[in-house]
């Protein structure tokens, strides 16, 4: 066994290889950037080697600096984790070359299965279903036309190296492709270093199932169940769970098989995923796909541990040592119910826009990763219905940086039933508190609790169709909006009676009233606060809160519901108050005051449709107008790099470009404006 290893990677899953390594005995080296110099990841490792700037071209994807690090420190094999140089045949041999030992499948494998044209060429040889689609890669957008009309529309236009939801547009016409096939161009040359691109058929209503590989240097090669990955925005996923509620054990064995002979095909081992795509139409489940695969650990891999008790990552460790794997396919079984959510730095209210910034407040429901609590893969907080755990490498007062991916931390429950987990993970959510930059928590408890996925009906089109007008919230029942409104009053009441005790005031300060008019989202409740609960537009709700002023997170119960609740106070008599995937924001004032709030002049929100403005901060890659040009509705004005993602500004109505305000290269500001129009 490895005596030392070097972690070429970053943020959460460099904390999760190192976890492994320290309880394997192993020491540890990690690798960072000037943006990591803090990171929790440089603290948790033996030792720490600087190798470059904050950008990744300039750091972490550097193998000679990697190499350099073995060398100084003395490591005797690399661990990728995930991205960055994890997929790269020449990082492989160069580390060969040096006689570091790469913790993953051998150069040859990661060269056949990293290029998707010549993947989709070996798996049909190996007698893997494929989807119909372009031979080769395809060099112009009239080819790109060509090929689509052959297909026929929808099409899917995909970077050969792409992966992570880069380098991939949906095409339903030929506009679609004109826009976007040099898109897609661009983000394979600058995410990848590889603009060939190919088309292939986009199956509608499709369920994006993988299949887990395990396979040691003797020739055992193993399937360790699927995984659900459909809930997806953007070829982005956000909702990973094990196993499908879609898929049967015949379907299993079969997609299984399969993704084992490809695996044998290029001589396969370590750990590694087998993509495949199935229509959601074909309730027989013979009609899958071969997609890609990932020839790495996946961002997924937890709720596998959970559900067959086989650490991965120790796993990896063991195979590139020579070890053999103990176990047989037929101990490979499936124990209860895991389910994943990324929470991401972005904000589901404005669009999912990406948000980078201080992290003024982190605290997850549970510790980060915990190494040596639970049994393997449910590492956490264990409660008797199921386990918790949280896999981060941020903490409270870091920076989000617009240099890495947009991933906090990844929330993993267990539990014996899919619901349970489901349940668990809504809990998790509740008390999963983050402070400055904006975040998903809100849409992934709305996921959690939306009856289309509580059925199991899932696709990729999930998001898009359930939310075709954005995010605005979770459904709420009247009944809990009532009981928000009382704790609304309860808090203005509480802190208005803190204050009167405050040293210094005048004797005799006025006791706060019982009578309190609060207006949420548009809606007006009377709340009459009484002993053990409140009575609400008539209603009596019997009820407790252990908030504080001075508390953000709490208990409360009412109508029957025991929650977490985060309630903060936005100024003297409004608040904000989070609970089950919504944010309630609303005002409490004394019911005497009531009748004065018909008066208040509300502050009408300025006049922005006349300029293109920036919704993120990001990098304008290209501009399709010029000054003095006329444009229609729904015409391209601009593209702007965000997180490594393309993104199209387009008109919202018709219009002259009077003035153009930044050039192709800038790098721009959320709310910057970019031109504007009369």
């Amino acid at each position: 066994m490895f005596k030392k290893i070097l972690i070429a990677n970053r943020g959460e899953i460099a904390c999760r290889v190192i976890q492994t390594a320290k309880r394997m005995g192993i020491a540890t080296v990690a690798v960072y950037s000037d943006a990591d110099a803090r990171a929790p990841f440089v603290k948790m490792a033996d030792e720490a080697v600087h190798i470059g700037p904050a950008p990744a071209a300039e750091s972490y994807l550097l193998a000679d600096k990697i190499i350099e690090a073995c060398k100084a420190t003395g490591a005797e094999a690399v661990h990728p984790g995930y991205g960055f140089l994890s997929e790269r045949a020449s990082f492989v041999k160069a580390l060969d070359k040096e006689g570091i030992v790469f913790i993953g499948p051998p150069a040859k494998a990661i060269a056949a299965m990293g290029d998707k044209i010549e993947s989709k060429k070996l798996a049909h040889k190996a007698g893997v279903n494929i989807v119909p689609g372009s031979e080769g890669a395809i060099d112009t957008t009239q080819d790109a036309l060509k090929i689509a009309n052959e297909i026929g529309y929808p099409v899917m236009m995909k970077a050969s190296a792409g992966g992570g939801g880069k380098g991939m547009r949906l095409a339903w016409n030929d506009t679609d492709v004109e826009e976007g096939f040099e898109a897609t161009k661009r983000e394979g040359l600058n995410s990848f270093g590889d603009d060939r691109v190919f088309i292939e058929k986009f199956i509608e209503d499709p369920r994006h199932i993988e299949i887990q590989i395990l396979a040691d240097r003797q020739g055992n090669t193993l399937y360790l169940n699927e995984r659900e990955c459909s809930i997806q925005r953007r070829h982005q996923k956000v909702v990973e769970e094990a196993p499908s509620p879609f898929v049967t054990p015949e379907m299993r064995k079969a997609m299984g098989e399969q993704a084992v002979a490809l695996s044998k095909a290029v001589g396969y081992f370590s750990a590694g995923t087998v993509e495949l795509i199935v229509s959601g139409a074909d309730k027989t489940g013979e009609s899958f796909y071969f997609l890609e695969m990932n020839t790495r650990l996946q961002v997924e891999h937890p709720v596998t541990e959970a559900i067959t008790g086989v650490d991965l990552v120790e796993w990896m460790i063991r195979v590139a040592a020579g070890e053999e794997l103990p176990f047989g396919q037929d101990e490979i079984g499936i124990d209860g119910w895991s389910i994943e959510t990324r929470v991401y730095a972005e904000d589901p209210y404005r669009n999912f826009l990406p948000s980078i910034g201080r992290l003024v407040r982190y605290e997850p429901p549970v510790p980060g990763w915990t190494g040596d609590s639970g049994p393997a893969g449910r590492r956490g907080y264990e409660t008797g219905g199921g386990g918790v755990r949280v896999d981060d490498g941020v903490f409270e007062g870091g920076e989000v940086s617009i240099f890495y991916d947009p991933m906090i931390a990844k929330l993993i429950t267990w539990g014996p039933t899919r619901d349970a987990a489901a349940d668990l993970q809504v809990e998790a959510l509740d008390a999963f508190r983050v402070e400055g930059p904006g975040h998903n928590i809100d849409f992934l408890s709305a996921i959690m609790q939306h009856r289309r996925f509580r059925s199991g009906e899932l696709t990729t089109g999930f998001i898009a169709e359930e939310y075709p007008d954005g995010f605005q919230g979770a459904a709420v029942e009247e009944p809990r909006l009532r009981l928000v409104a009382a704790l609304m009053a309860g808090a203005q009441f509480s802190l208005m009676a803190h204050e009167g005790q405050i040293s210094g005031r005048l004797d005799g300060a006025p006791k706060p009233p019982r009578d309190w008019l609060v207006k949420i989202d548009g809606r007006k409740f009377e709340v009459e606060l009484g002993e053990g609960g409140a009575t609400v537009d008539g209603e009596w709700i019997a009820g407790t809160t252990d908030w504080q002023p001075g508390m953000v997170l709490a208990a409360a119960s009412g109508n029957g519901e025991n929650l977490a609740i985060q309630l903060r106070r936005t100024s003297s008599s409004t608040w904000a108050l989070t609970t089950r995937g919504k944010t309630h924001k609303g005002l409490a004032i004394p019911a005497r005051l009531a009748p004065l709030l018909d008066h208040m002049i509300e502050k009408e929100p300025p006049d922005l449709s006349k300029m293109l403005i920036c919704p993120m901060p990001g990098l304008l890659v290209k501009l399709h107008v010029e000054e003095g040009e006329e444009v229609q509705p729904g015409q391209p004005l601009a593209t702007v790099e965000a997180m490594k993602m393309e993104n199209i500004l387009r008109a919202e109505k018709e219009g002259t470009i009077s003035k153009i305000n930044a050039a192709e290269g800038d790098s721009l500001a959320v709310d910057e404006v970019i031109l504007e129009l009369e």
